[in-house]
């Protein structure tokens, strides 16, 4: 599995910085959508009608502080936990992540984790800035 941890500090306080990184339909990651469900929501990552989807169920809810996702895909299979922490006037979001990506053999897990942290900095400069 790779797993990556970003930490960001935002002027953002903790229940707006929560609010933000929870607000799935804004991850806005290059050729993905995201569909939300009760339960948690899917990204589909597709060019034209070649794709996948990355189904994540939440399994804690613990607002503002706190939420862990598993991912359920056929493709990306993991969990994930971002938690928000109060840091002055703002906070610092810390986003925990370990997938494998089935297909990909463990030699290239350097370059998942690479990746998934490039994706995972993006995403919260993107939502927090």
């Amino acid at each position: 599995m790779a797993k990556t941890v970003v930490r960001y500090t935002s002027h953002h306080d903790v229940e707006s910085a929560f609010a933000r990184v929870t607000d799935w339909e804004r991850h806005r990651v290059p050729l993905t959508t995201i569909t939300t469900r009760p339960d948690g929501f899917t990204a589909r990552t597709a060019i034209g009608p070649v794709g996948f989807d990355d189904p994540m169920d939440v399994t804690a809810w613990e607002p503002p502080r706190r939420v862990d996702l598993v991912k359920r895909g056929r493709v990306v299979r993991g969990r994930a936990s971002i938690t928000v922490e109060p840091h002055g006037t703002g906070s610092v979001v810390t986003w925990d992540e370990d997938v494998s990506v089935i297909g990909v053999p463990r030699l290239l897990d350097p370059v998942t984790r690479r990746l998934l942290g490039l994706m995972v900095s993006t995403v919260l400069r993107r939502l927090l800035a």
